[in-house]
């Protein structure tokens, strides 16, 4: 069974290295995945990664069954060297949430939201004065997206330090429409493109105190469109912590 799970992981990192080869204006971000048990929880997360990439989630379960979520997201990977890649995305959405099994230590949700973001991706090189721009695209566009998350919690609590602590493991996977209501091509206004994009993202979460979570976090997404610029191409690898209250 370990063989199995490792294989899986080193497939998932094969896949995620080579599509973040590609190059693409769209930079997928990290949802919210709050597994909700009971009425009343709140879920708040903080994720980032080393390239500029940070994100915050959070929701609330509004009833036994009923919740809602909230999504925003900044990637900023600077101007040092010849990619200077800007986006900034806000989502939400309401779904459905549910504990399955005897014991209760799985947990499937269900969320359809809405977003809007805007991307700013230069190309440029190196040359005697400094660097040059290559190319410039910009764009403004919108998301709507129908989510899937599941998670289960080890029956066993591992040992760290002489102290117990709960792991999660888990899944989300996107269904997402990603269109551009605006592009601009080297500042000139161009014809605008659409993708659906498959993005599944995997998890795991270990307790640190009650209710706080440390989460590592990759993913990717597949382009079901053959676009020049609004295709996939960007892999998410975030460190992050998580907080659930009010149980």
């Amino acid at each position: 069974m370990s063989k199995i799970i490792t294989n899986h992981y080193l497939f998932i990192l094969f896949c995620a290295v080579f599509l973040s080869s590609c190059s693409s204006i769209y930079m997928p971000n990290v949802p919210a995945t709050p597994m909700f048990k009971n009425a009343g929880e709140v879920y708040v997360a903080g994720h980032f990664n080393a390239k500029g990439n940070i994100s915050a989630t959070a929701g609330a379960a509004l009833s036994e069954h009923i919740a809602v979520i909230a999504n925003g997201s900044s990637v900023n990977t600077g101007a040092s060297n010849n990619d200077y890649f800007r986006q900034q995305l806000v989502e939400g959405g309401i779904g459905y949430f549910t504990a399955i099994g005897k014991e209760k230590r799985q947990v499937l949700e269900i969320y359809g939201g809405y977003g809007i973001g805007n991307t700013k991706d230069f190309k440029q090189r190196a040359s005697i004065y400094g660097y040059e721009l290559v190319e410039s695209r910009e764009m403004n566009f919108d998301k709507i997206f129908l989510q899937l998350n599941y998670s289960s919690t080890r029956k066993k609590k591992i040992n760290i330090f002489g102290d117990k602590k709960e792991l999660n493991y888990g899944t989300a996977i996107r269904l997402s429409r990603v269109g551009m209501k605006e592009f601009w091509l080297n500042g000139a206004t161009s014809p605008t493109e659409e993708n659906f994009f498959i993005e599944p993202l995997f998890y795991t979460r270990m307790q640190l105190v009650n209710g706080l979570q440390l989460q590592y976090t990759n993913g990717f997404n597949i382009g079901l469109n053959n676009n020049e610029y609004l295709k996939a191409g960007n892999s998410v690898f975030t460190l992050g912590l998580v907080y659930t209250f009010g149980k």
